[in-house]
């Protein structure tokens, strides 16, 4: 690393050496100083330009100019008339005012916007794609990494100023309802015209001047000429081997899109044997199709909760082997300029095998010390069809009235059987052995639509209605094959289940049936007091009514099955909720200040039908909320938010009969809880210079739960039945996000990231041998350190340098993670590129009994003869270094969890391209 470190210094420093620096201020005829103009400088000699900068708030800029030459320096500002002056370097710095006179935007203009690499217009950045471009990006991903002020994580999700992009547009049509994961990771780089990031983002813009949209986020990607009115895309086939195995390795990616003024359609397929996942199970189940939560503001939380079985998810894209097979399409078109229909459709299939090893303590109810202790090799086989539709029609005949519709389907179908080897461990040390075999199955359906109209009756008068209509059917099934007799002595009296002991093995099957159908709807008035103040009125109704149905049975040795059906085994329960509520904010503008309280008034009333009786609760609650934002300059913020929410659970933890939530683990519910209510802070600063491109945001956030739905927990060595209570003790939480990074002069991108998140939590558990309630309370602090650089030069290899600490401090043990990565990417002799990345990690905790050392490497070569050229082809290679096992922890409250997973060999792939 002390090498990389050096030879990265070493480029720096020859890259900046023999630079003049030109810098002044420019200013109106007034002199005031102009906040945001955009000059560069365009080399005489060479026609190319070698510098650009953007003014700060103190019209302040810097240029980084070549010595001995001659520069035009070209000037533009909105509301002035662009300018031109020239500029000729010696050896010695210079100094310069400039003062730009009022007038019209001239066409020219234009084309100097168009020159900028960066460029500001109101609430929208502006970036020219190409001036950031050096030859090895491929995707739409690798150009977003290199623009100022803008991040790509892992997951695909991109963060401009600190801020998460909600929604992704090509040519301002939506992708696939604003995706960012499957827009980064599949628009060609060499379509891309220009990126635009919308600040202050309301897609409705009926109601843009009256909600606080300082949070939202949007990015447009212009295309350029030549893929507008044409199909354009590529057509990848790839084959490979693992040096250890057979030529068995496929990838076939066919990507299309075509845009046009009036329609556009976008085609992505991928189809492979080597870990590319379009969409993981995880993406599945977040993906809400640009539905918002539109109850937001109403101060109540009803979440409905998925069955989700505990499908294991991969980490990434690393498991012992991955299948995948993925179709996707996306289409817009306008029947008329006020009429936009479109739509999507997603399938995806996979076939996944895990392999882990992993070690669970569970603490002692009376002690941080462990009180058992159960160790797992485990094996399982998933199989996973997961399809999305959607259709959506917005009519805006006008300024003044907007009218849409949404409906969103998800289906799917998952499979997963799990073998495994369990070692149990008891506080005085005795162990046990057993061999487990479970399966999973479910295939839920969920039908989601969106109702909504905006109205402005009068310049001082708008409406707003949305209505918002969920229905969720749910069917899973699960299956545990064991040795042991896990719940025959877990409580008095014993085995509370019923179940057959005289078995050699003891098979449980539960089949669940869960059905939801949820009714949000909510009327919007806004009443126009001033320009800058309004009084908004809402009426708003959530209503759910959902079922569960649950039973389990026996297998016997003999192919019987013995029916569990005693009362305290099966569930037959209705649950209603209906919260009506009136809201009243105020938000005014005054000065540098924003400021916008507001109260919810709240009828409540719940029904629980199960056991043969009716469980009601009918009560009242007012629930306050403010926001201030504090605008220290243009792009400085200061924002503070406090709420209070009401937080509801639903049928899953209402149902009082056993469920068995795996093969060690029964829950009952609780028909007589209670809402739990959250007291939330949260204080947010941001400064985004785009003098330097410095951006800079911190935010701090607190929350304190008061009688919160905890768990009640009764362990038999690792052996668990719990339910849930109302906790009269509060639990508490605090984050802190911070982010600094910046350009340095054209060539140099660093930040610094800083996650910190702190946790107490309140949970009993009965102590196994009194049989008395202990409280316990645990608390957790997990710390991640973020630090990268890296440059951006156009004939020059580029290298990016990254470091990630990260501090996993549970109540019995501490978990240590360092990471360093490195990556080199080269573009050279005009048609060859080559890219690297290595990461190592060494992974321990802290007394080091448990440490794991582990790196990948990878790397490409590709060759394409002109960018213009239609054919290219590629050499790569993955896990280089053939690691085999990689290591993560986790706490659950109750115990900490430490494992390691294998993942898929080292492959060598061939791959051949055609670019449309």
């Amino acid at each position: 690393m002390k090498k990389l470190s050096l030879l990265f210094f070493l480029v720096t420093s020859i890259a900046t050496a023999q630079t003049i620096r030109f810098e002044g201020i420019i200013q109106d005829n007034t002199k005031a100083p102009l906040e945001m103009a955009n000059i560069m400088a365009m080399n005489q000699g060479t026609k190319t330009m070698d510098a650009y900068a953007i003014t700060n708030d103190k019209g302040k800029f810097v240029l980084n100019l070549k010595p001995n030459a001659t520069y035009t320096i070209k000037l533009s500002y909105l509301g002035m008339q662009n300018k031109e002056i020239t500029v000729t370097t010696q050896t010695q710095n210079i100094t310069q005012n400039i003062t730009m006179e009022s007038g019209g935007i001239e066409l020219d203009g234009v084309e100097i916007v168009r020159e900028m690499p960066v460029s500001i217009k109101g609430d929208t950045i502006v970036y020219n794609a190409d001036s950031f471009k050096t030859g090895t990006e491929r995707k739409l991903e690798d150009v977003l990494k290199k623009l100022p002020g803008v991040e790509v994580n892992a997951d695909g999700e991109v963060e401009v100023e600190g801020k998460k992009v909600t929604k992704l547009m090509v040519e301002g049509k939506d992708f696939f309802d604003g995706d960012t994961k499957l827009g980064v990771k599949n628009i060609p780089a060499d379509a891309i015209d220009k990126v635009q990031v919308l600040r202050n983002y309301n897609e409705n813009s009926i109601l843009k001047g009256v909600e606080n949209n300082q949070d939202n986020v949007a990015m447009n990607i212009k295309l350029k000429s030549g893929k507008k009115n044409f199909w354009f895309g590529d057509v990848t086939a790839a084959g490979g081997f693992c040096p250890e195995s057979k030529f068995d390795r496929y990838n076939v990616n066919p990507k299309l899109f075509y845009y046009s003024p009036k329609y556009s359609v976008n085609i992505i397929t991928n189809f492979n044997n080597i870990g590319e996942l379009p969409l993981t199970i995880q993406d599945y189940f977040k993906f809400t199709g640009g539905f918002r939560n539109m109850m937001s503001k109403g101060g109540s939380s009803f979440n409905v909760s998925s069955n989700d079985l505990g499908i294991s998810l991969l980490r990434n894209n690393r498991a012992k082997e991955i299948e995948t097979d993925f179709g996707a399409t996306n289409f817009s078109y306008n029947p008329t300029k006020s009429w936009t229909i479109s739509g999507f459709a997603i399938l995806s299939s996979s076939i996944t095998d895990l392999e882990t090893v992993s070690t669970t303590n569970f603490l002692d109810p009376t002690s941080t010390e462990v009180a058992s202790t159960e160790n797992r090799a485990e094996i399982a086989h998933q199989k996973s069809n997961l399809g999305l539709f959607k259709l959506s029609s917005s009519y805006k005949p006008n300024t003044n009235f907007q009218f849409d519709y949404d409906i969103l389907a998800k289906f799917s179908k998952q499979d997963e059987n799990n073998s495994l080897l369990r070692e149990t461990i008891d506080e005085a040390d005795n162990s046990t052995t057993e061999d487990i075999f479970t399966a999973k199955k479910q295939d839920p359906v969920s039908l989601n639509q969106n109702l909504s109209f905006y109205y402005t009756a009068a310049e001082k008068h708008v409406f707003a209605f949305e209505s918002q209509h969920l229905y969720q059917d749910e069917n899973p099934f699960y299956n545990a094959n064991l040795q042991s007799d896990p719940f025959t002595s877990t409580l008095p009296p014993s085995n509370i289940l019923g179940y057959d002991t005289t078995q050699n093995r003891t098979d449980l099957n539960q089949n669940r049936f869960v059905k939801t159908n949820k009714l949000d709807s909510k009327l919007d008035y806004y009443y126009m007091l001033t320009p800058k103040s309004n009084i908004n009125l809402t009426l708003g109704n959530t209503y759910s009514n959902q079922n569960f149905n649950s039973s389990m049975y026996q297998v016997l040795d003999n192919g019987n099955v013995n029916d569990l059906d005693n009362t305290t085994n099966t569930n037959d329960v209705t649950y209603r909720f209906n919260d009506a509520f009136l809201g009243v904010h105020y938000k005014v503008l005054t000065g540098k200040f924003t400021f916008t309280p507001g109260v919810s008034f709240h009828t409540y009333a719940l029904n629980n039908e199960q056991l043969g009786t009716s469980y009601k609760q009918n009560f009242t609650r007012i629930l306050p909320d403010f926001l201030a934002l504090y605008q220290i300059k243009k792009a400085e913020t200061l924002t503070y938010n406090f709420s209070f929410t009401n937080n509801f659970t639903d049928i899953n933890r209402q149902a009082e009969g056993f469920v068995l939530n795996n093969y060690s683990s029964l829950s009952s519910g609780n028909r007589t809880l209670e809402n739990a209510v959250q007291q939330s802070h949260s204080l947010r600063y941001f400064k985004y210079n785009m003098f330097n491109f410095e951006n800079i945001s911190a935010a701090v956030s607190y929350n304190r739960t008061v009688d919160a739905i905890k768990t009640r927990a009764f362990f038999n060595n690792v052996n668990q039945v719990s339910s849930p209570y109302n906790s009269e003790f509060a639990d508490e939480s605090m984050s802190f996000f911070g982010s600094y990074g910046r350009s340095f002069f054209k060539y140099y991108k660093a930040s610094l990231n800083v996650n910190l998140n702190w946790g107490k939590f309140n949970n009993i558990q009965i102590d196994r041998n009194t049989f008395q309630d202990v409280l316990i309370t645990n608390e957790s602090f997990t710390q991640i350190y973020n630090l990268r650089a890296s440059t951006n030069f156009k004939n020059l290899p580029n290298i990016e340098l990254g470091y990630s600490y990260t501090i996993n401090d549970y109540p019995n043990d501490t978990f240590f993670t360092d990471r360093p990565t490195i990556k080199l990417d080269y573009f050279f002799l005009k048609s060859f590129s080559f890219v690297s990345e290595y990461e190592f990690y060494h992974y321990y905790n802290k007394d080091k009994s448990v440490e794991n050392e582990y790196d990948f490497l990878s790397a490409s070569l590709i060759y394409q003869k002109t960018k213009d050229s239609k054919w290219e082809y590629k050499i790569s290679a993955t896990n280089l270094l053939n690691t085999t096992s990689l290591n993560d922890d986790n706490f659950s409250q109750f115990s900490t969890r430490t494992s390691q997973y294998r993942v898929q060999p080292r492959y060598v792939m061939l791959s051949l391209k055609y670019n449309l």
